[in-house]
């Protein structure tokens, strides 16, 4: 928005991409200071590993960073209709996890389920009426246009849809550890800061988050004060997939994020195949597996975080080898 009403002549990226880094940093980190009062209480969680510590702790506060990340953005990046829905999306996916987060109940898995269906549905179709269905894999030639695929729209629209679904629910269910959330999303938002893409803001747009994600950070460290909820990590998942749909070469999510999608998505994949076809699968095995490797294994809380980075880390630095 500041952008577009100053003259050509004074915008440079430089300027602009310091001062939308010193907003993300300085909005979110007057927001989580300003408004952590104002936040709800988490109420301990009964099934997870050393669930009870979390009791009491200010809840929700991915309402304040995901605020912070749309408010620069909205000001330092010019906008287009794309960035609007893919901002106002971003929105809807934080306030389904905040308004789950500050309910006095729970909210049921139907309705839970229906709210992620609209959200994904709706980022498939931005994605196709913007992205086009063109499909790149980069690992198999030197021009990735040669080693690309064209999808049906129908197709690209459900592909895209599941995607952002599925990441929705492997980021949120990562969230358990004091940090291990946030630190895995850095590391994915590094990696696709790194990658580009066809859109020429994709690397600005993960930057942005990262900054707005340390101030967080700093408060969520082991033992935290602060704790992302739904809000935040719901918001984190939508985020990460978009990013993949914007940059064109998708299949690289499932590197990028392969830690999200071995703690959480086993879980889900256990929970489905048990309530589907009454398969039992990983039946010595706690989901998620951050906390197997606390409970069985006796893993700290920092060790937990620090060895999950380093895998994720290991399959971003892989793919950048191979490139």
């Amino acid at each position: 928005m500041i952008t577009q009403m100053l003259a050509p002549g004074y915008e440079t990226g430089l300027t602009m991409n310091f001062f939308y880094g010193v907003c993300c940093i300085g909005i979110t980190l007057a927001l989580l200071l300003g408004m952590r009062s104002k936040m709800p209480c988490d109420q301990g969680r009964a099934f997870a590993v050393n669930g009870e510590l979390s009791k009491g702790k200010t809840r929700g506060v991915g309402l304040l960073f995901i605020l912070g990340y749309v408010i620069s953005t909205f000001l330092f990046v010019p906008l287009t209709w794309e960035l609007a829905l893919f901002l106002l999306i971003l929105l809807a996916c934080m306030m389904t996890g905040f308004l789950d987060d500050a309910g006095s109940v729970p909210w049921s898995g139907l309705k839970k389920g229906l709210l992620d269906l609209a959200i994904s549905l709706g980022a498939g179709f931005v994605a196709w009426h913007f992205y086009g269905t063109q499909i790149y894999f980069p690992l198999l030639a030197d021009d990735p246009a040669t080693a690309s695929v064209t999808l049906p729209a129908p197709v690209y629209i459900v592909l895209a849809a599941a995607l952002v679904w599925g990441s929705i629910n492997v980021v949120n269910c990562t969230d358990g550890v004091d940090g291990l959330c946030a630190t895995l999303a850095i590391l994915a938002l590094g990696a696709f800061a790194r990658l580009g893409g066809v859109h020429a803001d994709n690397p600005k747009l993960a930057v942005g988050m990262i900054l707005c994600l340390l101030p967080y950070l700093w408060y969520n460290a082991s033992p935290s004060s602060m704790l992302m909820g739904d809000a935040g990590s719901r918001a984190l998942g939508y985020l990460l997939a978009m990013l993949a749909l914007r940059s064109g070469c998708v299949l690289v999510y499932f590197l990028f994020c392969l830690v999200f999608i071995l703690d959480g998505g086993l879980g889900l994949l256990k929970l489905a195949l048990l309530r589907t076809v009454k398969i039992h699968i990983l039946k010595n095995t706690r989901t998620p597996l951050h906390d197997d490797k606390r409970k069985n294994k006796h893993w700290s809380d920092t060790q937990t975080v620090f060895r999950f980075a380093i895998l994720q880390f290991a399959g971003i630095v892989l793919y950048f080898a191979l490139m």
